[in-house]
């Protein structure tokens, strides 16, 4: 697992430029152009399981989807983050992608530092030291298992039958 750190502030056009909004639909289309002007290596690079650390207000900007679509397809595992943009918060839990605010542990995070989620215990240790963050709701857990909202509220349906 590779850790992407960045900085505060990320906003959409940094995460997947405007330009594109109109001409690239489907995750396969979104996923190459994944922060080409702020880290030209991350598209090429990123693989399943990695984690992005940044800093606060991390997603501002317009209410796109395209940029969760995008890491969710590339296999990014969670964003630890200071603090969220909220409409880029709410598009994440929609499409399963799993965020974590803890201001403390992005503080401590050093390039090169391990880091290990547990996400339903919340804690993330951070070169052996754990930095505690509010549990995430079951429910939010479950829609991020289940791959995103749709998947979700298909599997409870089919549930129920």
């Amino acid at each position: 697992m590779k850790v992407w750190k960045y900085g505060d502030d990320i906003n959409t056009d940094m995460l997947f430029p405007g330009k594109y909004t109109y001409t690239c639909a489907t995750a396969e289309e979104i996923r190459p152009h994944l922060l080409e002007d702020l880290d030209p290596r991350f598209a090429a690079e990123v693989q399943p399981g990695d984690l992005v650390v940044a800093g606060k207000n991390f997603g501002c900007g317009s209410s796109r989807e395209q940029p969760v679509v995008g890491l969710k397809a590339a296999g990014v595992q969670a964003i630890l983050a200071k603090s969220f943009a909220r409409i880029f918060y709410r598009s994440a839990i929609n499409q399963g992608l799993l965020l974590i605010e803890a201001p403390e542990a992005v503080e401590a995070y050093r390039e090169g530092d391990a880091i290990e989620l547990d996400a339903t215990g919340g804690v993330i240790r951070v070169a052996g030291k754990p930095y505690s963050f509010p549990v995430l709701p079951a429910d939010i857990l479950a829609i991020c298992e289940a791959g995103g909202l749709l998947e979700y509220t298909r599997a409870k349906l089919e549930a129920r039958r």
